[in-house]
């Protein structure tokens, strides 16, 4: 899965809205600091840095992606940080699961 098609996934099965724009700009907006969600663009930043995905069209496997936002989930999961970003992590998380399940059961 390209690093777009699980972008575009979250964006439709996340309550929040996690594309600020299409996926090349909302990867550019987390990159400088003005996309309008600051949990959601860390989350982005995340996969990009963590998964050394630089492009909308990078490939992306499961535990890579996961692995790559698990600094951003131990942030969200301290004592004081704010509820909203662990539940956006953790849905996250979930929704990218999903996203992996339903394209292995495609390509049976």
């Amino acid at each position: 899965m390209t690093l777009e098609q699980l972008l575009q996934y979250l964006d439709h099965h996340l309550d929040e809205r996690f594309l600020d724009g299409d996926a090349a700009q909302s990867l550019a907006k987390a990159r400088d600091g003005s996309h309008r969600d600051p949990i959601a663009a860390e989350i982005l930043a995340a996969l990009m840095s963590g998964a050394g995905a630089d492009t909308p069209d990078a490939e992306l496997e499961r535990a890579v992606a996961v692995k790559a936002i698990g600094p951003v989930r131990l942030k969200y999961m301290k004592d004081d940080a704010p509820v909203e970003g662990f539940r956006l992590v953790e849905k996250t998380i979930v929704t990218i699961d999903a996203a992996y399940n339903e394209e292995a059961l495609a390509a049976k």
